[in-house]
């Protein structure tokens, strides 16, 4: 075996025997013609771009209007993450629970194990060393990722702490997810995301898309993480975090749960509208959270594990999200956008006149006239978090920051108030377990079909959901001084199918009101389901809506809201026995609750 492993220059990157008989074993098992150790420097990243320009795997944009910009098209089979094919590899079916995909560990690591045999031939494999979270945090988790993807190294480059520094605070510690990645022929009968928790360890293959292949992000920091947490005391979250500072210079940080398609992205990236001289929101992170209690003093303390951003681009704009258009106009990988005549970016719903002509999404002339879209839906951009014009300056503080408020926010079209307020920890988690969004036709051809998406964890939990409901109800325990929790839904709409509220930066007299509720500072309404804002407690003023529209944005309606918690034993009931008793007792007694309110009316 290798004793220690060199850069080109002959210095030692690393020792560490456990990562190099790893890395040599699964050499032996993809069989690539040469290996590759990144070490996250500049002069790697100049090179591997120039390979990967040469090899058609990027294709450079105008370097006068988008700098150090680059264009990458995906195969067409592979444009988002497969959950039918991601799996929970666990030794028990009950361990992964019946949210998840299942197959034995010894199965997976045979059925894989063939498909990697040899999958490396004639291509460079790369090792790429990561952190996820800030370097030298307690809060932190290592991941190696073996590679044969140059588009995958440059990508991970963005979204995580790469190199050296990883290598160096691992030492020579066995303590490192162990993430193996072969693109193979890209055939969707041979995809697989394999998660094997009680090994650290992740293997994908038969896949390029950076859900399914960035294995840092959704596969370690949350479907792993998430089984970390539960095992050592924590919580790894599909949130955002952000801090509110008021014109005084007061900040306080919020973590928010939002499924796909409700603006998570626009609310950790807000800028406040003008009533709200003086108040800044700056970002943390925009996707995913680590939260630990400090037993200093009893709060839940969050880092974004990430060092970028891998957005959605449609529907990304300046009227929408200013932020993100000034993040990506330097240094960014775009996926499956479409390109100008002049090498710039378009997609659905940009600012500005649809162009002419482009070259679309998959290198195909396209027209005005076209009836294909021109970007993919899931178009991406991969961004580094530096840019952001509002990061916060904590992002990569290794203490992390202190949460006062978590907010859970789905798509619901009636019943969901605009904001609500949990009576205490319990109810919070009881909204959490609960939060559903409507299908749009994009997503299942039925509108309107509420789904299910428990803290908007539902495809990356990695073990069993109601053993994660019952982590998160232990939690209180260890949680001293615990936030509060809020739900809030900004898109309820009127009888006339309207939309109640108008959204985006406005969505910030909300967190006014959240804000202050945190700190004690407003009084609220006391309901049968939470607290809610009080006539004038919400400042409207300057927002040309009438009074009459909000009231029905925050309107709580019994009969609805009798049918709502009914469905939610049947959810409650798919979990099976692990599924918290605790809940169950929850939903009775609001649903009791209710029909003693009525009862007393009829």
């Amino acid at each position: 075996m290798t004793s220690s492993i060199m850069d080109s220059n002959g210095k030692v990157l690393t020792s560490n025997k456990h990562l190099v008989s790893w890395v040599e074993a699964m050499a032996q098992l993809t069989k690539p013609d040469r290996v590759v150790w990144c070490d996250g420097g500049d002069e790697e990243k100049d090179r591997l771009t120039k390979e990967a320009v040469d090899q058609k795997i990027l294709e450079p944009l105008n370097q006068e209007k988008l700098p150090g910009c680059y264009l990458h098209r995906s195969n067409p089979n592979d444009v988002a993450r497969v959950e039918n094919l991601t799996f929970i590899c666990t030794p028990t079916k009950d361990e992964a629970g019946p949210t998840n995909n299942w197959m034995d560990p010894k199965e997976a690591y045979a059925k894989l194990g063939k498909l990697f045999d040899g999958s490396m031939k004639g291509r460079t494999m790369y090792v790429v060393p990561y952190v996820m979270g800030p370097v030298g945090s307690r809060m932190s988790k290592i991941g190696i990722e073996i590679t044969d993807s140059i588009y995958v190294v440059l990508n991970m480059r963005i979204m995580a702490r790469m190199g050296r520094d990883a290598l160096k605070m691992l030492g020579d510690s066995n303590d490192f997810n162990r993430g193996l990645h072969s693109v193979l022929d890209c055939n969707p009968e041979r995809r697989f995301i394999c998660h094997f928790p009680q090994d650290n360890t992740i293997w994908s293959i038969g896949s390029g898309y950076g859900g399914n292949v960035l294995l840092g992000k959704k596969c370690l920091a949350l479907r792993i993480g998430s089984y970390l947490g539960k095992k050592e005391g924590w919580l790894a979250e599909h949130m955002l975090i952000l801090g509110v500072e008021s014109p005084e210079g007061e900040m306080t940080y919020v973590a928010a749960a939002f499924p796909s398609q409700c603006g998570k992205t626009n609310f950790a990236m807000m800028i406040p509208p003008r009533r709200f001289k003086g108040w800044k929101i700056w970002t943390v992170g925009d996707d995913i959270a680590w939260m630990r209690v400090n037993p200093e003093d009893g709060r839940l303390y969050a880092v974004n594990p990430e060092f970028g951003y891998f957005g959605v681009a449609p529907g990304t704009s300046y009227d929408s999200n200013p932020n993100a258009m000034k993040t990506i106009m330097k240094d960014t990988i775009f996926t499956n956008v479409a390109r100008t005549p002049d090498g710039d970016v378009w997609w659905e719903g940009k600012d500005g006149p649809v162009p002419a002509e482009l070259i679309d999404w998959k290198g195909n002339p396209w027209s005005s006239k076209s009836s294909e879209k021109a970007a993919h839906p899931n178009a991406r951009f991969t961004s580094p978090a530096q840019n952001n014009p509002c990061l916060s300056k904590f992002y990569d503080d290794p203490t992390g920051v202190p949460i006062s408020a978590i907010i859970f926010g789905g798509r619901r079209a009636t019943t969901v108030p605009l904001v609500m307020q949990a009576f205490n920890w319990m109810n919070g988690v009881f909204f959490g377990a609960t939060l559903g969004s409507e299908t749009t036709a994009a997503a299942t051809g039925k509108v309107g079909v509420v789904r299910r998406d428990p803290m908007a964890m539902l495809p990356f939990c990695g073990y069993n959901m109601g053993e994660y409901f019952q982590h998160w109800l232990a939690m209180q325990s260890q949680i001293t001084n615990p936030p509060k929790v809020f739900l809030v839904n900004w898109f309820r709409k009127s009888k006339a199918g309207k939309f109640l509220w108008p959204g985006f930066g406005e969505n910030m007299r909300v967190l006014k009101w959240v804000v202050d509720r945190a700190r004690l500072r407003v009084g609220g309404q006391e309901t049968l389901l939470g607290w809610v804002p009080k006539a004038g407690d919400l400042d409207l003023s300057g927002l040309d809506i009438p009074h009459e529209q909000v009231d029905e944005a925050t309107h709580i309606d019994l009969d609805e809201w009798k049918a709502e918690i009914e469905s939610y034993g049947e959810f409650f009931k798919t979990l099976g026995p692990a599924m918290p008793r605790a809940l169950e007792l929850h939903r009775e007694l609001v649903l009791a609750r209710i029909e003693a309110v009525q009862g007393g009316h009829g």
